[in-house]
């Protein structure tokens, strides 16, 4: 059942990248929003953190497991590796500082804090998740592809 193991690790892959292509539309959704919900000033950037998970067992995990008479992995449902996000974390660059009296939200000396959305770095972030997207789909489409030939040749 290798092949179930590699649509777990393109489906984490798949998942991941969907989830930064989020987070890249809702920072781009809020580069102008001057103020937030509980009132702590304007919108900060969010990114996605992620780590690779490993699918391979630990020595020890591996001796254990022929101790107790299970030489193979029958019945063993081992990681499969892949791809996880840890965390959303907020982007602590300074924000953008402009002069303008007339905004609602501006200090008493006129000044207004805009998040600190750089719509370059945005689009260039939404670029690459969707090349990892349609990389992780083209590796599916193969996998898809080598177990119809395995099939075919069963027949």
């Amino acid at each position: 059942m290798g092949f179930m193991n590699s649509i777990n690790i393109i489906g984490s892959g798949l998942t991941a990248q969907q989830l930064r292509l989020d987070i890249v539309a809702e920072n781009v959704t809020n580069s102008q929003t001057t103020r937030v919900e509980n009132g702590e000033g304007a919108y900060r950037r969010k990114m996605v953190v992620f780590e690779a998970v490993s699918g391979r067992d630990t020595f020890r995990d591996a001796m254990a497991r022929a101790m107790s008479g299970a030489a193979s992995n029958a019945g063993v449902n081992p990681t499969a590796g892949g791809v996880r996000v840890t965390e959303i974390v907020e982007d602590e660059s300074p924000m953008k500082i402009v002069y303008d009296p007339t905004h609602p939200d501006a200090d008493e000396d006129g000044y207004l804090e805009l998040p600190n959305v750089d719509m370059v770095k945005e689009m260039a972030d939404a670029m690459a998740a969707t090349r990892a997207f349609a990389s992780d789909v083209t590796a599916f489409n193969t996998l898809k592809s080598v177990i119809s030939s395995g099939l075919e040749v069963g027949r």
